[in-house]
């Protein structure tokens, strides 16, 4: 049953990534274009999923999860180093590609050439934090 839930919410997230324009990485670098042809048709994308975002979380604290034992939430909640650098390497790489990675993976199934590339750069980013992390 798990295996079919994850499939489920993976296709539900994967359509609307579809269908907000997430995928089209013109639509994403027009939205971060402040000062150019600027589309803030995305910022609607995002306040839907903050708003929903933040209605999940209300709801940790009052209920269990319905296909495991307990939620998954972060332990950390210091801002450090490790944070900043990969949040500001997080919106500099979304911001010269158009793609961040979930919508990423979702162009690679739909036989994007720019987002293969874009997740092949991303896995050789995550071995070499992997590797960065590991000697600290």
């Amino acid at each position: 049953m798990v295996i079919i839930m994850a499939l489920v919410s993976g296709l539900m997230m994967s359509i609307g990534l579809i269908v907000s324009g997430m995928v089209n990485p013109l639509k994403v670098i027009g939205f971060l274009d402040l000062f150019g042809h600027f589309d803030p048709t995305l910022a609607f994308v995002m306040v839907g999923a903050l708003g929903v975002a933040a209605i999940g979380y209300r709801l940790v604290g009052c209920s269990k999860p319905l296909l495991c034992e307990s939620f998954d939430l972060p332990k950390k909640s210091k801002i450090d180093a490790p944070l900043i650098l990969g949040a500001a390497l997080f919106g500099i790489g979304w911001g010269l590609a158009g793609f961040c990675p979930a919508p990423a993976i979702v162009g690679l199934g739909l036989g994007l050439p720019k987002a293969l590339l874009f997740v092949c750069a991303m896995l050789v980013g995550m071995f070499l934090a992997r590797r960065w992390a590991l000697r600290l």
